[in-house]
Parts: structure tokens; sequence; C-alpha cells
């Protein structure tokens, strides 16, 4: 059972066993809608990057900037590899939202890559402060299932399958967007929520052929509720709200960004400085 405001990700042990057994999570859908009708892939949104083999994302919103959860970063050193469609990109440098606590809001991180992306055309910071109530859609890679199940398919099952799904804006807070998932007529049209390996990923828009990011996947808040069960709460980081930081760090230099981002990498249960070299290698993205 989860706990409040868990984070979409994995503890150490949960780590190993993904990439020993293969068992990994994404976006659950509906039980009463076809599967095949949630099926995705890149083209449904291109600035989709992905980071390690174990699924977690991040959305690239300028060719050399991508945008994701501060507590996917504990991986994302100097010289790692991340995946953008089938673009390779090599890290530069992490900065992540200067007063995040492992497990609590403003979990956002922004990665510097070392040369612009040239295959993929960014998304847009979403600006408005007009959240409640839209619809956004969910995409991320993993394990599946449906909200009577909660998650149910491994990883290694899925193969990788890029899934979408559709939610409504609950609520917002200060930092964060709320998302839960409704079932049969009280959810939207191929309603779903994403899991522990989509962690990072986006909540977005498509405007006039733009890509808009409204939301980072971050934690789940439901007490009774397991992940991808009908009725979970979902938390997405809210980036409008943290927009003026994003343009901040985009334009200063690396000084600057040492002052007004944190470095920390945010390791989880488990991982240590001893082991987390051993753990980063056997999920690398490519």
């Amino acid at each position: 059972m989860k706990k409040p405001y868990l984070l979409k990700m994995l503890s150490v042990t949960l780590l190993a066993t993904f990439v020993l057994a293969g068992n990994s999570n994404a976006i659950v859908i509906r039980h009463d809608k076809p599967a095949n009708d949630y099926l995705a892939n890149q083209d449904d949104f291109p600035p989709l990057a992905t980071f390690y083999n174990i699924g977690v994302h991040g959305t690239l919103i300028a060719p050399q900037w991508v945008l994701t959860a501060a507590h996917t970063v504990f991986c994302l050193d100097e010289g790692q590899i991340i995946k953008i469609g089938d673009e390779r990109a090599e890290v530069e440098a992490r900065y992540s939202y200067p007063t995040y606590k492992l497990g609590k809001n403003n979990d956002l991180a922004l990665i510097k890559l070392k040369a612009p992306v040239v295959n993929a055309q960014p998304a847009k910071i979403y600006r408005k402060h007009n959240e409640d109530g839209q619809t956004v859609w969910f995409i991320g890679s993993g394990g599946t299932g449906t909200g009577l199940t909660g998650e149910t398919v491994g990883y290694k099952d899925n193969n990788g399958t890029l899934r979408k799904a559709r939610n409504r804006v609950e609520s917002v807070s200060k930092s964060d967007l709320t998302f839960i998932f409704d079932s049969e007529d009280d959810g939207v049209e191929l309603e779903g929520v994403s899991g522990n390996g989509d962690s990072g990923g986006p909540a977005f828009i498509a405007v006039d052929g733009e890509y808009y990011l409204l939301g980072i996947s971050s934690r789940t808040g439901s007490w009774f509720k397991g992940v991808g069960e009908y009725g979970v709460k979902e938390l997405y980081t809210r980036v409008s709200v943290h927009a003026e930081w994003i343009d901040e760090v985009i334009a200063a230099d690396k000084e600057q960004r040492s002052r007004i981002a944190s470095q920390d990498p945010f390791l989880q249960s488990g991982m240590t400085p001893d082991n987390i070299g051993q753990i980063c290698e056997s999920i690398r993205a490519c």
C-alpha cells in the first residue's frame, strides 16, 4: 500500500528487482476501454526524454534543457546518456529547485545537455494560471494494468511500450496539480494515471500543433489506494508557478546557477555514495 505523498520512484531493492526481473510501472488505463487505444509512440509527444531502462522521463523545453522531477536525478551526473526519441544526449549538469526535499512539493529539476537536441521540437512552458479543470495528456513507458487491478504487467513483458492517457486537473495548489483516477462515467475518455516508471513525465496539452507542459509527475497522495487503482490521487509539480525560476536558471551562468539551484542528487532509500555508481550503470537508458 502506498503512503500519502510517496515518491513515484523506487527504493534500491526495487531498482535491483526491476533490473533483474524486469518489473516497472507506467500508464495505467481504464478497464472498460480497449487497451490498444492507449498505445502511443514518440510522435505523440516528440520532446519526451527517457533517463533509464526502467523508464523515468523528462521533457525537452529548450534545445539544451530538459525539465523533470528532482527526485529522478540521482544518476543524472555529467556524462550520463539519456534518450530523446532516437537521439542520444549527454548530460552536462543538473539543477534542482533550491528548497526541494524528498517526498515534498516543488519537485522540479532542470537538466542541461552538452549539445543541443536537433531532432525534436521543445515543448513550451505553460505560463497561464488556469489549469484547474483542464484535461491533459500523460505519456510514459513501463508496465501497465487497469484501475480495477492497479499495475499488473511488468516492464520486461511490456518491453518499453509507450502509452498515453488523459485526465482532468482536479485542483491546484501553489506547487502542485492534483489528478484523481476516476472510473467509467466519472472519467474522461481514455482516462488513466501514471506510475513509478513515469516519474518526471509530462502532463501536457497540444494547441495549434504546439505542445505545452503543465505538470511534472511527482508523487501519489492516497493512504488507501495503490498506484494505478481507481480513486488514487496523483500529484504533478505545477509548471506555471515555477516558470520564473526555470527562466532564471536557463538564463544564468554556471556560477549564478550554483546559487539559485540545488546540486543534491537526492539519493533515495538504500542508495549510498558507494553503491550509486553500480545502480546507475545497471539502469542506463542506452
